[in-house]
């Protein structure tokens, strides 16, 4: 589809017509992210954050490289290299705790981009890929985080790697043998610090790869929108520069200060005061718990306690991996023809205790594993696994959505009154819906 005000790129400086003429990278980006890349003119704030994303992961990769230059991938040094860095190489504290800090943000940009994809159905047709492709970028990033959380080799460093790598024993065959691989031996030593460290260095390389996928893919049919209509016609879209380009920079500004303020006045908030105590083998810590971003998970995993055919430890360990591969399935499990939950009423609560149960999940992973606490995350394991195994597909089916806008360009100029009717009912009719 073309549109009147996508001019064709037309480089001006002589030095960057003989560049597109023999390798035409500007013109690439110029159709990619430039004024030749039509967006949908109704997108909200919710949209920045794949950029910000794609910030975060590249402040990752700049400081995980300088950080690299510094650091002692042995069981005697790794500890006391982390500490050259922060007390004698010039600005090593800083690139240290822009690493560290930039990992936690890098995670929260990242569920507010996949919470923002489950409230608009952007893993509906025809951006299924795109979706899928987002989940592989989250995998990677967490086996890249938690071998990243190993590396310092502090307490729960050292501990999170034999508790973590431990629930995988429990998988028949295969369990023991791929904890030995994944350690290098029986224990965290020597090997477990080289393995991780290599894998840790090479991983963000393969997410930058998959980001450029995940791109493409999204370029094929489009950025979705509130709404949930497909674009129409070019009074839909606005380019991508310097409409989204000045919106997602200035908001950008915005996040990067926030993310100043925890490196240099609160560098330690999110991480555990244990690991800075040198990894000892012979002394377990109270509470062993991996970093906040996999606390739900490992919620998931403390919450079957019972042998029921299988070892409760398999089960825990089957459940944390389906509770992320399931998402895999979502564009099937969700058949509603309407995409946005602005129009979908009965979805949209149960979105938002989707919302809570995943950070009562959060709570349990990180508290003391009480009876109490067990319980609850009983519980709302058994939800989060009804929501998308049960209740979806029932609300997909039985759901009586709003009626739509004509179009992207109606939503934006007539807002939502016209919009707050069920489908087969006249706007402006009062109705009860859902």
């Amino acid at each position: 589809m073309s549109f009147s005000w996508a001019k064709p790129y037309e480089p001006k400086h002589p030095f960057m017509r003989w560049l597109d003429d023999r390798l035409p990278l500007p013109r690439l980006a110029y159709g990619a992210i430039g004024g030749g890349y039509p967006v949908p003119r109704n997108l909200n704030y919710w949209w920045n954050f794949g950029v910000l994303a794609g910030i975060f992961l590249m402040i990752q990769i700049v400081t995980g490289i300088v950080l690299a230059m510094w650091y002692y991938a042995t069981g005697e040094g790794a500890f006391y290299s982390v500490e050259h860095i922060m007390r004698d190489v010039n600005a090593g504290w800083l690139l240290r705790y822009a690493h560290a800090n930039g990992a936690s943000f890098f995670f929260v940009v990242t569920y507010i981009h996949i919470f923002r994809g489950l409230f608009y159905g952007s893993y509906k047709a025809p951006r299924e890929l795109v979706w899928i492709l987002g989940l592989v970028i989250y995998l990677l990033m967490m086996a890249t985080a938690f071998m990243g959380y190993v590396l310092p080799w502090g307490q729960m460093s050292y501990w999170g790697a034999q508790v973590i790598t431990g629930f995988f024993s429990a998988i028949p065959f295969v369990g023991e043998p791929l904890r030995i691989w994944l350690l290098g031996g029986y224990v965290p030593d020597q090997a477990t610090l080289t393995r991780f460290f290599s894998l840790h260095y090479l991983l963000p390389f393969v997410i930058l790869g998959v980001v450029v996928l995940h791109i493409w893919a999204l370029h094929i049919p489009g950025s979705s929108n509130p709404t949930g209509v497909d674009v129409k016609d070019e009074k839909d879209t606005l380019p991508f520069h310097p409409f989204y380009t000045a919106k997602d920079g200035w908001f950008a500004g915005v996040v990067l200060i926030i993310f100043a303020y925890f490196v240099y006045f609160m560098p330690n908030a999110l991480g555990h005061a244990d690991n800075y105590i040198p990894a000892n083998p012979l002394a377990t810590p109270a509470h062993i718990v991996p970093e906040w971003y996999f606390l739900p998970f490992y919620a998931i995993l403390k919450a079957f306690t019972i042998d029921f055919i299988l070892p409760a430890k398999l089960w825990g360990v089957v459940a944390m991996f389906a509770s992320i591969l399931l998402l895999f399935f979502l564009p099937w499990l969700d058949k509603s023809p309407v995409r946005s939950a602005n129009y979908r009423p009965v979805f949209k609560r149960f979105f938002w205790i989707l919302i809570v149960d995943v950070l009562v999940l959060g709570w349990a992973g990180g508290a003391t594993p009480t009876p109490a606490v067990i319980a609850i995350s009983q519980v709302a394991t058994a939800y989060y696994f009804a929501h998308f195994l049960m209740i979806l597909p029932l609300i997909a089916k039985y759901e009586r959505p709003l009626v739509l806008p004509n179009s992207i360009t109606d939503s934006v100029l007539h807002g939502e009154k016209q919009e707050s009717a069920p489908v087969g009912v006249a706007p402006g009719t009062t109705t009860i819906a859902g």
